[in-house]
C-alpha cells in the first residue's frame, strides 16, 4: 500500500465528506473529523512499527512521473528524521480536533474541512523528496492556516493573519528562486536525493544557502524575523496555536535539515558561527521578553522563539550530540508547547480571559488541571526525568563541543527559562484567589483524554530517549558525513560576503 500517499491525501478527500453535512448538526460533524482524525494517526503507525533503524536510506518510497518536460517527480519517502514528524503531526490533529469539539462554534464544518486539510499538507512536506513537490506542499499549507487564523481567531485576527501570511510568503518567493537556480545548476532535476550528490562552488551555494534561509529562518521564528509569531499565536484559536507551536514552525528547522546542511554542506560549515550567534541571540531574547508578557498566550509564544533557539543552535553545532538533540528539542518542544497551548485553550473556555492578572488561586478550584500543567511547566524549563531536559542537554554538549562561549551563553536561556515559567505558575495557581474563578467546573473527563497522551509522551522519552533517538542515529551520521569536518580558512558573513564577490 503506498501509505505515504495515503496519509497526505486521506484526511483531504475526507475532509470534502464532511462538506455535505448539515451545519445544523454540529456533533456529527465533529465525530466525522475525529474519526478521520484517528483513523490518519492508525493509519500512521506502521511508519513506526517497520521502520528499519539500521539504514539511513529513504524508506516507503513512491515515484512516479508527473510533469515530464520539466523532470518533475512524484516523490515520497522518509527517514529516520522525517518519519517522527510525521508521527507527532497524526497524533497531535487528533488532540486538536478534540480540545476544539466546545470551543469552535461558530462554522465547526468549516473549520475542520481545514484543519484536515491542513494536516495532509503538512505531512507532504515531511514526506516530499522532490524539490517542486515540496513547494506545493509548503505553500498549500498556507491556505488552511490562514483560513484558522482569520476566521476563528480572536479580536486583533486579520491583522496576525495577515502578517503570518506576508512574512512566509516573501521568504517562500526568496526559496522559490533559489529552487530554481539549483534545478538548473543539478542537472536540469528537482530530485532531492540526486541534487545531493553534486557538488556546486562555493559562491553558489552561499547564493542558495541564504535563499533557502528566508523561508526557513522565518518559519522557525529565528531572530530577527520572528515578530509574526507571537501574533498569529495570541490570536490563533487553541488548535491553530497547537499546530503553530507543535507542527509548522518545525518545518523551518527540517528544511535546514533536509536541504541546506546537505545540498550546500561547504556553506553550511561556512556560516556556522553566525548562525549559532543568531539562535543564541534568540535564546535570551526570547527568554527576556517573556518576563514581561502580561498574556499567558503571548508568554508561551514568545517561549517558542527562545526554545527554537536552542533547536538551531544544535542543528549548526554540526556534530552528532548537537544535531541529534536538535531534532528531539524539536519533537520535545512540539509535545511540551503543544500541551501548555491546549492547557491554555482548556482554562480559556471557562474564563474567557488570557491575562495572568485576572487568574489566581487556580490550584483550588482545579487541582487536577494544576497538576497537568505543573508538569507541563517542569518540561519546558528541562528538569529532569523529562523529555525537556534531554534534548537541551544533547544540544548545550553538542554547541560546547563546536563552540565552548556558544554553550556558556545558552545556558544563560535555561535560567531565563525556569524563571519566567515557575513565576507564570505562581501567578496563576498560587496567588491570591481570585473570587471570579470559585464557580469554575473542574477539568472533565474529554480535556483528561486530551492532556494524558502528552504528558505519558514528556515521561516517557524523558526516561527512554533512546526511544526516539534510535530513528535518527544512522540518518544523522550520514548527514553530517556529507558535511566538511575540517575547519573552513574563513568563517563570518564578513568571508561569506567576500566569496560572492567576482
Amino acid at each position: 500500500m503506498p501509505i505515504l500517499s495515503v496519509l497526505i491525501f486521506f484526511p483531504m478527500l475526507a475532509a470534502l465528506l464532511v462538506l455535505p453535512l448539515d451545519k445544523d448538526r454540529p456533533e456529527r460533524i465533529k465525530a466525522v473529523a475525529l474519526a478521520v482524525a484517528v483513523s490518519e494517526f492508525l493509519l500512521s503507525l506502521p511508519l513506526w512499527s517497520s521502520f528499519d533503524k539500521t539504514t539511513h536510506l529513504m524508506q516507503f518510497v513512491e515515484r512516479h512521473r508527473w510533469i515530464e518536460p520539466w523532470n518533475v517527480q512524484y516523490a515520497l519517502g522518509v527517514d529516520g528524521i522525517s518519519v517522527l514528524f510525521v508521527l507527532l503531526t497524526t497524533l497531535l490533529t487528533v488532540l486538536c480536533v478534540l480540545v476544539s469539539w466546545r470551543s469552535v462554534t461558530e462554522k465547526p464544518k468549516e473549520f475542520f474541512v481545514a484543519l484536515l486539510f491542513l494536516e495532509g499538507t503538512i505531512v507532504g512536506v515531511f514526506c516530499a523528496l522532490d524539490l517542486f513537490l515540496f513547494y506545493i506542499f509548503w505553500e498549500a499549507m498556507l491556505i488552511p492556516m490562514f483560513l484558522i487564523i482569520g476566521v476563528w481567531g480572536g479580536p486583533r485576527r486579520l491583522y496576525a493573519t495577515v502578517k503570518f501570511f506576508l512574512y512566509t510568503l516573501v521568504g517562500s518567493l526568496l526559496m522559490l528562486v533559489g529552487i530554481i537556480v539549483l534545478y538548473r545548476a543539478g542537472g536540469n532535476t528537482f530530485d532531492i536525493l540526486a541534487l545531493a550528490e553534486n557538488q556546486y562552488p562555493i559562491r553558489l551555494q552561499l547564493v542558495l544557502f541564504w535563499a533557502f534561509f528566508a523561508a526557513f529562518a522565518v518559519k522557525v521564528p529565528m531572530w530577527p524575523v520572528h515578530t509574526w509569531l507571537p501574533d498569529a499565536h495570541t490570536e490563533a484559536p487553541t488548535a491553530g496555536s497547537v499546530i503553530l507551536a507543535g507542527i509548522l514552525i518545525k518545518m523551518g528547522a527540517y528544511g535546514f535539515l533536509r536541504f541546506s546542511m546537505p545540498l550546500f554542506p561547504n556553506a553550511t560549515r561556512m556560516m556556522m558561527e553566525p548562525m549559532m550567534i543568531l539562535s543564541i541571540i534568540g535564546i535570551i531574547y526570547g527568554g527576556l521578553i517573556c518576563i514581561s508578557q502580561s498574556d499567558i498566550k503571548r508568554l508561551i509564544a514568545y517561549s517558542s522563539v527562545s526554545h527554537m533557539g536552542f533547536v538551531t543552535l544544535g542543528l549548526f553545532s554540526l556534530n552528532t550530540q548537537g544535531v541529534e538533540g536538535g531534532i528531539l528539542q524539536m519533537i520535545n518542544h512540539g509535545i511540551v508547547t503543544g500541551a501548555l497551548f491546549l492547557a491554555i485553550g482548556i482554562v480559556y473556555e471557562r474564563t474567557h480571559s488570557r491575562a495572568i492578572a485576572d487568574y489566581g488561586g487556580l490550584a483550588s478550584v482545579m487541582p487536577v488541571f494544576a497538576g497537568f500543567f505543573m508538569l507541563f511547566t517542569l518540561a519546558a524549563i528541562g528538569l529532569p526525568g523529562t523529555n525537556g531536559f534531554v534534548g537541551e542537554f544533547l544540544v548545550l554538549l553538542g554547541a560546547f563541543s563546536s563552540r565552548s562561549w556558544a554553550a556558556v551563553f545558552a545556558a544563560t536561556g535555561l535560567i531565563i527559562g525556569a524563571w519566567y515559567m515557575l513565576w507564570l505558575y505562581q501567578r496563576v495557581f498560587f496567588n491570591p484567589p481570585n473570587p471570579g474563578l470559585q464557580g469554575i467546573a473542574a477539568i472533565n473527563g474529554r480535556e483528561i483524554v486530551v492532556l494524558v497522551p502528552l504528558a505519558a509522551l514528556i515521561l516517557v522519552i524523558g526516561f527512554v530517549p533512546n526511544l526516539l533517538l534510535d530513528y535518527m542515529h544512522v540518518s544523522v551520521a550520514h548527514l553530517l558525513a556529507r558535511i566538511p569536518q575540517a575547519e573552513p580558512a574563513a568563517t563570518g558573513p564578513l568571508h561569506a560576503l567576500a566569496a560572492l564577490l567576482p
